[in-house]
């Protein structure tokens, strides 16, 4: 029998930790770390066994269709090396209980998630999803949970429990959110760390079942909304409202900053290490000779890094994850601005993986798809849905409402109808977007019918967003070169 899913959601609170509990709780994370790095080799050993077994390659001939017996077969496989959940929790007992330092500073209950856990890592390497796992160092060991909110790391009494370790949380009386959570059920506690300019920082996460709590100002209203992504902008069109919202708007990239830490770094570097760097050589510039700096040299080396050096990177550090942050609530508003026109959402099947091959830098500051990701959870959350589309089926930049296709190039931002309008290509593809039906066909008679009424609604968003690009000062490969006003002259001329 399957078991039955709720709906959760996780409530962060800051913790109150002095120097004599912080040491208890780093040795706590040393002795789970080991652990999982432990069970992590283990487990990567049995899979290994599992895929390079006959009984594997024999389930993978199989035919696809074949459903019930192909599982049979890989849940067999897996059987043969004792390869699963259940035997990678009683081998992390039996390293617990013969190292006995572990099992005095872990209970049995988080040495189980921390099996799961590294069971897990090594399973996606057999399904294909990774190409391979890490092993855990101190600093990359940041957080442990608990099973349920019983025994082992817990929630009691508004206090975080673990064994004989109490901790006592920061609470905010003020804060809605946080009080949703306290007085929701818990699950389970997660129990992690994070560095804050330089500084460790702890937190508890409070595992609970039911929905968050809903900000009145952040409402899911109902209807359709049609959808374009872009790499640094999304542009949509519902029933009464429509726009263009760039990502990470107004973030500061640090660059400069980032930039100058990166050559204090290299410098130190090259000083402390003279021997991991080929030498330096003289290259002809014109009539002139510069001397440039030896490459790294290839293979695996000894590197030293000085107290100067790690202070540098913390800074660096902290500048990136200042800008993760203010990009990620920045992107939160979109959402939720997205929202409030309609929980109906569709949108064109594209690959952000496939733009990060090219327009990597661009979609790490804007992350266009923590947008599409977090759209579709909390629309399908609030009882909506999220539907995507095949682009080469629809071609909706393409489209006119005359049901003509003209190729355009990715340049050309405006959309000349053959009708006699123009339109913001984006705006443009996001309006059809709308009239696609479940089966992903463009249903372009509905399109026409409801187009001399949306028409004064795509031009109010097409010229909010140019105002906004003008009094940024921006310049963008989104902004149209021309104005709106010699646009609609271009169109009366033809």
């Amino acid at each position: 029998m399957a078991k039955s899913k709720t709906s959760t959601f996780v409530t962060e609170i800051p913790l109150i930790v002095d120097s004599r509990q912080e040491k208890e709780l780093l040795s706590r994370f040393q002795a789970a770390r080991q652990l999982y790095n432990a069970c992590l080799n283990e487990a990567m050993a049995r899979m290994n066994l599992v895929r390079n077994g006959a009984a594997y390659q024999l389930a993978k001939q199989i035919d696809r269709k074949l459903l019930k017996a192909r599982s049979d077969a890989f849940n067999a496989a897996r059987r043969e090396y004792r390869y699963s959940d259940y035997d990678i929790q009683a081998y992390a007992t039996i390293v617990s209980n013969r190292s006995q330092w572990i099992a005095q500073l872990i209970d049995s209950n988080t040495q189980q998630t921390i099996a799961t856990r590294a069971f897990r890592a090594s399973e996606k390497v057999l399904l294909g999803k990774a190409k391979s796992v890490r092993y855990k160092i101190p600093s990359r060991f940041r957080s442990v949970e608990g099973k349920t909110n019983k025994q082992g790391v817990r929630w009691k009494g508004n206090q975080l429990v673990w064994g004989k370790l109490k901790l006592s949380p920061l609470i905010d009386e003020d804060n809605p959110v946080v009080q949703h959570g306290l007085n929701s059920a818990i699950k389970y506690v997660r129990l992690l760390w994070r560095d804050l300019n330089g500084k460790r920082r702890w937190y508890v996460q409070l595992i609970n079942s039911g929905m968050p709590y809903q900000k009145p100002k952040n409402y899911v209203a109902d209807g359709v909304i049609g959808l374009d992504l872009n790499i640094s902008s999304i542009a949509f069109v519902g029933d009464n409202k429509a726009g263009i919202l760039p990502f990470a708007d107004k973030v500061p990239t640090y660059e400069r900053d980032i930039i100058a830490l990166q050559r204090q770094m290299q410098r130190s570097q090259r000083c402390l290490n003279p021997l991991n760097y080929e030498t330096d050589f003289t290259s002809g510039l014109g009539r002139k000779s510069v001397v440039k700096k030896g490459k790294p040299k290839k293979g695996k080396r000894q590197w030293k890094k000085s107290k100067t050096y790690q202070k540098i990177a913390r800074k660096k550090r902290e500048l990136e994850r200042r800008k993760s942050a203010y990009a990620k609530s920045l992107n939160r508003r979109i959402v939720n601005e997205i929202l409030r026109h309609g929980k109906q959402i569709k949108t064109e099947n594209v690959s952000v993986k496939a733009w990060q091959k090219r327009y990597g830098k661009a979609i790490r500051a804007k992350s266009p798809g923590f947008v599409q990701s977090q759209l579709a959870r909390k629309a399908e959350n609030a009882g909506g849905s999220f539907m995507k589309f095949s682009t080469q089926k629809t071609a909706l930049s393409q489209t006119h409402l005359t049901g003509e296709r003209i190729r355009k190039k990715l340049s050309e931002r405006v959309h000349f109808d053959r009708t006699g309008f123009a339109m913001h290509r984006d705006l443009w593809s996001a309006y059809l977007g709308r009239f696609v039906n479940e089966e992903g066909v463009l249903l372009l008679h509905l399109a026409v019918e409801q187009w001399e009424r949306s028409e004064p609604i795509l031009h109010e968003a097409w010229k909010d967003f140019q105002t906004n690009r003008e009094q940024l000062g921006a310049s963008s490969h989104l902004a149209v070169s021309f104005s709106l006003g010699a646009v609609l002259g271009r169109v009366r001329k033809c």
